[in-house]
């Protein structure tokens, strides 16, 4: 007879015959010729085989254990001593019982949201990472849930967490910050029949994401088609002079003209502005020839108004001069003195003095 020896983390299964027919704990046992005993760990899952379905028959191994039958549209979470160990998932799983408490938490599948009892640090584990959607909305967006295809919420900024089933869920995320947009190479005429290309900017952002997601099918595709209708219709009734000269008041209109068609899309424009009036070429030929011709006009009409200025400037001179005959001779000394100092040599004939001579150069005359 041959002595067994369970240890505390052990358990025994007794055989006779090939069955069954007890199962060992701690302790020293001597079963006899005609048994044998099997060594088991109670830290170890039973397998999932038709003798442990056999074994589950014998009252003494189904006091031993803890079995859990899960569904196809379930998992179980496996707790021991309140430390996450595995996921369960469809089928009977046994398990010892044992110093070590085994704990369980079953999981219906076939609803998609997760319960508060589960730790949502769980979540980002390996094993449980494949029964999980993860949907993210970022501090400048806003979430729209859809289950099955039918609008259910909205989602404020956070990380959501759904379980993975047949249910169709979606998240679609709309960006409330400030988008730079731009009308393109509009081809428009004017009210003269002048051919144009308008570049169009403005800045706008999603007020209301239900409208513009939901009620709308490509809302930026529509506020493209908007912008560029009103930009026609405005442009169309202006000349190409008051186009080029009232671009600030062109930009309000088409702003106030797209306020209730762009509302109805869910979002607001807050600014906006032409880029760019491309003209045709002999159209821009012909207005650089105004326009030099106009700054000709302008700089001739300043040299006659300085001429005309200048000439009464001298007849007002000439005017205190006459009526001055010391006035007149400062003149003369003035206009003697710019001509000195363009002279480097003066020659004196010979005759009368020096003196005389440049008396009689630079004295007034007498009459």
């Amino acid at each position: 007879m041959k002595r067994v020896i369970i240890a505390k983390h052990q358990r025994g299964l007794v055989f006779e015959n090939g069955n069954l027919v007890n199962v060992l704990t701690e302790g020293n046992y001597w079963p006899g010729f005609s048994k044998t005993v099997e060594t088991v760990s109670v830290f170890t899952k039973m397998p999932q085989t038709v003798a442990t379905d056999v074994y589950l028959s014998v009252d003494v191994f189904a006091q031993a254990v803890d079995v859990f039958r899960v569904k196809a549209n379930e998992m179980v979470l496996h707790f021991e001593a309140g430390i996450f160990k595995q996921v369960l998932t469809k089928g009977t799983h046994v398990f010892w019982k044992s110093f070590v408490e085994n704990t369980f938490e079953i999981i219906d599948l076939n609803e998609t949201t997760i319960p508060a009892s589960v730790d949502k640090t769980l979540l980002v584990l390996p094993e449980i990472v494949p029964f999980v959607r993860v949907y993210k909305v970022e501090s400048f967006q806003q979430g729209l849930q859809f289950i099955n295809g039918n609008f259910v919420g909205m989602l404020e900024p956070g990380t959501y967490h759904f379980w993975k089933n047949t249910t169709e869920i979606e998240v679609k995320t709309v960006d409330l910050r400030s988008v730079q947009f731009e009308v393109l190479g509009q081809e428009i005429l004017t009210k003269d029949k002048t051919a144009l290309r308008v570049n169009f900017a403005i800045q706008f952002k999603v007020t209301d994401p239900i409208k513009a997601v939901i009620e709308n099918k490509d809302f930026e595709k529509q506020l493209y088609v908007d912008l560029q209708l009103v930009l026609r219709e405005i442009i169309g009734a202006a000349t190409l002079d008051e186009l080029l000269e009232n671009k600030l008041t062109l930009t309000e209109q088409v702003i106030e003209g797209s306020k209730a068609k762009v509302a109805n899309l869910g979002v607001e424009i807050s600014e906006g502005g032409i880029k760019d009036i491309i003209l045709p070429g002999e159209v821009k030929d012909i207005l650089n020839r105004v326009l030099v011709a106009e700054k000709q006009a302008q700089a001739n009409m300043i040299m006659r108004r300085e001429e005309t200025a200048s000439t009464r400037n001298l007849l007002n001179t000439a005017k205190l001069m006459e009526d001055n005959a010391m006035l007149f001779k400062l003149k003369e000394m003035e206009f003697v003195e710019k001509i000195a100092e363009k002279i480097s040599d003066i020659s004196i004939t010979s005759g009368d003095g020096v003196a005389n001579q440049l008396k009689t150069l630079f004295a007034p005359s007498k009459q």
